[in-house]
């Protein structure tokens, strides 16, 4: 401290002109520090937003985001559960006077197999020659063994005795060929790979192990585009179905196609499904597929931008928000996130009220509305307006909280449409169904190979979707759309 003293009191006695250069290089070493010092705070700010993200990643799971549960990683335990259903109070298991399913012995079986009587159990004396006083019954249910079964066709060709032509009998359009596989197989081979999702290959073995005849993958490609073809007007009238519809549910999910991530597209009703592929995810996607720019009811979706560029009313998936509000109040501690994940549970549990016109009470419709305007209010309050800290062009980044309370602001209609008219659902989980087995088909064989496989696919799921929902036999139907018959709903 001294020596410094003795520095200064040095450069003072050389006289003004070295006070000022010391004075101007002090201020200059202040500067360039400042300047680091700017540089560092700004550096931190980004490493913590940073750190921040990535630790916000690491909390979402299946439960509060739309990750699926195959995502979840836990470090060191298992987490519990927080379910929001309330417990029935229920036993586990078949519930009292519930009918139940068991084999039950039919009147006249196919088979009967007579086990005798030759001896006396006790004295061992001839038992042949004695009448048989009754039967105990035991009845063994099986498949017949399985293998091909041929028809011969036979056009009869006879000569005209008084003009000498030769006349031959026309086959039916159903046989075309010296020899070729029956409806019965093709239908078979579009149930195998397009209903339980066997690859070519594996189900060729199967026929090979169970039916005992050789089909090449090629055969049953063949039989997968004739039943394509045949179900064009289906794919056409289910459209027609659905825009007709007073609510469809719609979603999107990436699909593999030509090993490039493309979007399959879904619109569906619990009777009928039309699922489309396309290179697009948005509006040139939805336009190409021809149902919302022709619709007029009310589409349930996940917020995605895209639909809100039709004109009809909007349903947004409470499912996808409550798991959204969980993530706020375990990541962010925000009190309006719990409060409002508390009522939109209420109001789902009171849809059981419903009064002859078809919706809730309005006084108890109010009273969530009301309660919805204080919890908008206990948000804005949790999330001030961030002052822009840039000259940047745009809109100021936000946290998520504010960015999902600002949703929450703008979208009150869409997110409490359920509860104003009950044909439109509190969730969107039917149209995430009906994606679910297209996503295990994407897991078993990874990807399409061309965009026409693609659009095959899907059709004939989209009919197989549908016959589902209509409890309807999946391989009949099948063999009856390859006959040029397919199932087509009725509309109520």
């Amino acid at each position: 401290m001294n020596t410094k003293r003795k520095e200064i009191l040095a450069v003072y006695e050389q006289g003004p002109e070295a006070v000022v250069t010391l004075v101007t290089t002090l201020y200059d070493i202040i500067a360039e520090q400042q300047t680091i010092i700017e540089l560092q705070a700004a550096r931190i700010t980004e490493l913590e937003e940073r750190v921040k993200k990535l630790e916000e990643q690491l909390k979402k799971n299946s439960r509060n985001s739309s990750k699926p549960p195959s995502t979840d990683v836990f470090i060191n335990e298992k987490p519990k559960t927080k379910s929001r259903r309330k417990k029935s109070g229920k036993k586990p298991g078949g519930q009292k006077d519930h009918p139940g399913t068991t084999l039950r012995m039919v009147d006249v079986p196919d088979e009967v197999i007579i086990h005798k009587v030759h001896k006396c159990s006790n004295c061992e004396r001839s038992l042949e020659d004695i009448e048989v006083k009754d039967h105990e019954k035991r009845q063994v249910f099986d498949i017949p063994p399985i293998k091909l079964q041929v028809t011969e066709h036979r056009a009869e060709i006879k000569s005209c005795p008084h003009c000498g032509c030769k006349n031959k009998a026309t086959f039916s359009e159903k046989v075309k060929q010296p020899t070729q596989y029956g409806l019965r197989l093709a239908s078979l081979a579009v149930y195998l790979h397009d209903y339980q999702l066997l690859p070519y290959e594996r189900s060729c073995e199967l026929r090979a192990d169970v039916c005992g005849c050789e089909i090449s993958p090629a055969t049953l490609a063949r039989a997968e585009k004739t039943c394509f073809e045949k179900l064009e007007d289906f794919e056409q009238q289910i459209k027609n179905f659905l825009i007709e519809s007073p609510v469809i549910n719609c979603d999107e999910t990436g699909m593999r196609i030509e090993g490039k991530r493309q979007w399959l597209h879904v619109a569906s009703t619990n009777k009928m499904t039309c699922y489309y592929p396309h290179q697009k995810r948005g509006s040139e996607a939805m336009n190409a597929m021809g149902i919302l720019p022709n619709f007029n009811g009310t589409v349930v979706h996940y917020f995605w931008k895209s639909y809100y560029k039709y004109d009809c009313d909007h349903s947004i998936c409470n499912a996808h928000l409550l798991r959204e509000l969980t993530s706020v109040s375990e990541n962010d501690d925000q009190l309006w996130s719990k409060a409002m994940n508390i009522l939109l549970l209420m109001s789902k549990n009171q849809l059981t009220i419903r009064e002859m016109s078809g919706c809730m009470k309005p006084e108890r419709i109010k009273e969530f509305e009301d309660w919805y305007g204080q919890i908008i209010h206990i948000g804005i309050e949790e999330n001030p307006q961030l002052q822009a800290k840039s000259k940047k062009r745009g809109r100021t980044k936000q946290t998520t909280a504010k960015n999902l309370l600002d949703r929450f602001i703008g979208y009150k209609n869409d997110i409490l449409r359920f509860m104003h008219d009950l044909k439109v659902p509190f969730e969107n989980n039917l149209a995430e169904r009906d994606v679910r087995m297209m996503k295990v088909q994407q897991k078993i064989s990874g990807t399409f190979r061309s965009m026409q496989g693609a659009l095959i696919f899907s059709r004939v799921r989209s009919y197989i979707s549908t016959v589902k929902k209509n409890q309807v036999p999946v391989m009949d139907a099948i063999r009856n759309a390859i006959a040029g018959m397919p199932f087509i709903p009725t509309i109520v």
